[in-house]
């Protein structure tokens, strides 16, 4: 059971605090030099963690059995991060911005598992989504 948990206490912890940074950057700050230090900073970290993490410590070997997913990962992580500053300098809340976007892509990801993973739609998912809908018109109120 921990080995379940533990990821999705991660993710809400990371998540509680990128939020908390993202919204709390200089609107004074190009977006792009905000992001520039985030990800100088996080592969500083990437760097340090692979270190100590990796039994064989070559890091040219770990990156010789990569494919396109993390390049193009690195593009989209750009994308994302720049979505949530606009959010917050647009004026959009923490408390409905955060929820609103992942609320928008668990619906989005239910279609893209199904017609590239052949994962099947249930009831219950379809339920979700119609639940969903509703939560989003009434945080816009």
């Amino acid at each position: 059971m921990w080995s379940m948990l533990y990821p999705i206490l991660i993710i809400v912890a990371a998540n509680t605090i990128y939020n908390i940074c993202t919204k709390s950057t200089p609107g004074e700050i190009n977006s792009f030099a905000a992001l520039f230090i985030t990800y100088a900073v996080a592969a500083i970290v990437s760097f340090g963690m692979f270190f100590a993490t990796s039994e064989n410590k070559n890091i040219f070997t770990a990156f010789s059995k990569t494919n396109w997913a993390p390049f193009v990962l690195g593009i989209v992580i750009v994308g994302l991060e720049l979505g949530y500053i606009l959010a917050y300098r647009n004026g959009w809340k923490m408390n409905t911005v955060s929820v609103s976007a992942n609320i928008a892509l668990a619906v989005i990801l239910i279609f893209v598992s199904f017609i590239f993973y052949k994962e099947s739609i249930t009831i219950k998912q379809i339920a979700g989504m119609v639940l969903c809908a509703g939560g989003l018109i009434l945080i816009s109120l």
